[in-house]
């Protein structure tokens, strides 16, 4: 029967980037008739990194699509079933959840819950209406449309200097605008970035509004110390703001924080009997792959506990 047509599982899993992913190795290798849901692209977030340098097993590094596909191929292998569709609810229903999705109902006896955080917005003038037109929030995606042209990134992060790494291979100039005076990247990070000479580091600054008719032409900048206004001619600007939890249909089902992160113990078990989070969706998450999938397994292990009980 095709994961379309079935309707009941053991387990399913919500999100496909590592987290779910390395769940779903652990629970289809458990033998759990096992379920992955993502509405996106399977790999999550990962696929948009050039190259990944930190996972273990990969000394010179791996793509982000090569990492997802190679974590998809492996889950496939033993067994696990996956479908795109979008989670809008989950219900409790005595021993059974019910995860209700774009593409209809599924019944589960338990639910890890991997759908990972949205890329932030800024919320300025602008933004919105250039969208696609110049704003941009993934530099793999659209860096070849900026060849030769003077392009910004908002952010201060890894996320952030990465990005502007990867532009800067396609980019006449590069402008890392950050509103405090150092940079929240790691060392090894920040050392790249001021090794590139198309790389350069705008600090105290905020943008306040993104400027141009059918293309984004230029920024209205504030310093954030002195409140003295600024412009910056960019042909593109590219956001790395941080990251939203995307838990908007978990609201009143399972416990989340001010934030909107979900809070679990070191089992990754909500105060909700059968229900899992794991990764970047969790509460005090450090937001790396290698820890998503570490959660992941975590999760797959005491569920299949949980359901042989």
């Amino acid at each position: 029967m095709t994961a379309k047509a079935k309707k009941e599982y053991d387990v399913i899993i919500i999100g496909g980037g590592p987290a779910g992913l390395s769940a779903g190795i652990y629970t289809s290798r458990a033998r759990l008739n096992s379920l992955l849901i993502e509405r996106g692209v399977v790999g999550g977030r990962i696929t948009d990194a050039e190259l990944v340098e930190n996972y273990p097993g990969f000394a010179e590094g791996v793509s982000g699509a090569e990492l997802g596909q190679l974590m998809q191929r492996q889950a496939a292998k033993y067994g696990l079933s996956i479908v795109t569709a979008e989670v809008t609810g989950l219900e409790l229903k005595k021993e059974k959840r019910v995860v209700k999705t774009t593409n209809g109902d599924f019944t589960t006896k338990a639910v890890i819950i991997a759908s990972g955080s949205e890329r932030g917005k800024l919320g300025i003038p602008g933004e919105k209406e250039l969208t696609g037109k110049g704003v941009s929030y993934c530099a793999t995606c659209d860096a070849p449309f900026f060849k030769e042209k003077p392009i910004a990134v908002v952010g201060g992060g890894n996320a952030a200097i990465s990005e502007a790494l990867h532009l800067a291979k396609f980019a006449s100039h590069v402008i890392v605008i950050h509103r405090r005076n150092q940079l929240r990247a790691t060392r090894i990070m920040e050392e790249k970035a001021r090794a590139q000479s198309r790389i350069e580091l705008l600090w105290d600054t905020v943008v306040e509004k993104i400027e141009g008719k059918d293309a984004v032409k230029r920024l209205i900048l504030r310093h954030v110390k002195t409140g003295k206004p600024s412009t910056l001619d960019v042909a593109g600007v590219f956001v790395a703001v941080g990251l939203k939890p995307d838990t908007d249909f978990l609201k009143g089902v399972v416990p989340l924080d001010k934030a909107g992160y979900i809070i679990t113990n070191d089992r990754m078990e909500t105060e909700i009997p059968g229900i899992f989070a794991a990764g970047d969706i969790r509460q005090h998450s450090p937001r790396q792959a290698i820890t998503a999938a570490g959660d992941g397994a975590t999760a797959a292990v005491f569920a299949e506990r949980f359901i042989s009980q």
